[in-house]
């Protein structure tokens, strides 16, 4: 099932995609009124009881709009940490970003006037459907809603220290200047149950600037799977139905390749098979 937070005459809803077209489902105004209601795994999706809706007049919006948590995993890919020069981790690690961050399909990635090298990171996304804690590896896809595409934008003149890599801040990497900034989480477009995607550590993931292809990997490559990283979360944290956990980005990024980093007027856009192709201009503020 593919499902789609949209704004249709100025109001919100959300509604399915079957063959290219959109029906409303009645019963909810957003993906997260419906995990909120225990109702996405039981909703019937029937195009003759639907609206019909013309998709290309629609305003898609984030396939979540506002998780009580938004955690990312760093160097979860092996290719990632090669390009870094550094060893695979030995377990998770996470950093987070705030609710003004997330932007949707065909919204302005913003460059801010205190950065001037503003780089992307294409990702899978999972979205938490139950409430869990302490969740086992073997059981943690079943608390899985479903699956999106992220864009983990980050202010790499902000996150790394004057002089990085032989200068190091006694603290660490500036993960809030260098990640949160506004507009620095583009999400969606879709978000795609698991029935349709029966493997998510087999699909592929790709990043496109001006049409040039950045990236181009497998989830297959990840350090720690999907599964792993719920595991590792969930103990100790409770992971509540819409929150969203974005699971690291593969090598191709510009800071470790050598390619230009975004600017105003570029258009990036980031897929991962089975969901869809998440795309945003790049503006500077």
């Amino acid at each position: 099932m593919k499902l789609l937070n949209y704004e249709s005459k100025g109001s919100a809803q959300v509604g399915f995609l079957r063959e290219g077209e959109l029906f409303q489902i009645e019963s909810a105004s957003s993906i997260e009124d419906l995990l909120s209601l225990g109702i996405l795994d039981k909703i019937k999706l029937k195009e003759e009881d639907s609206k019909r809706e013309e998709l290309n007049k629609v305003r898609t919006k984030p396939p979540i709009l506002a998780p009580d948590k938004i955690l990312l995993a760093a160097i979860n890919y092996k290719t990632h940490s090669e390009e870094q020069k550094n060893p695979p981790l030995t377990e998770p690690y996470f950093f987070t970003k705030f609710r003004s961050c997330i932007i949707g399909q065909n919204d302005p990635i913003i460059i801010p006037k205190i950065s001037k090298k503003a780089d992307w990171e294409a990702e899978l996304a999972v979205v938490i459907g139950k409430r869990c804690k302490y969740v086992r590896k073997s059981e943690a896809l079943s608390y899985v809603a479903g699956y999106t595409v992220a864009n983990d934008i980050s202010f790499r003149d902000l996150q790394f220290p004057e002089g990085w890599p032989q200068k190091l801040n006694s603290l660490g990497q500036n993960w809030v200047k260098g990640k949160a900034l506004d507009a620095a989480l583009p999400l969606g477009p879709f978000l795609v149950t698991p029935d349709e995607i029966s493997d998510p550590q087999r699909l592929r993931l790709a990043l496109k600037v001006n049409d040039v292809e950045m990236q181009n990997a497998n989830t297959e490559d990840m350090v720690f799977s999907v599964a792993e990283l719920i595991e590792y979360l969930s103990s100790g944290l409770t992971l509540l139905p819409g929150d969203l956990i974005s699971t690291g980005t593969p090598a191709g990024v510009a800071a470790f390749s050598g390619m230009p980093y975004l600017k105003d007027g570029d258009v990036v856009e980031a897929t991962v098979q089975g969901i869809g192709t998440l795309r945003n201009p790049v503006k500077a503020e």
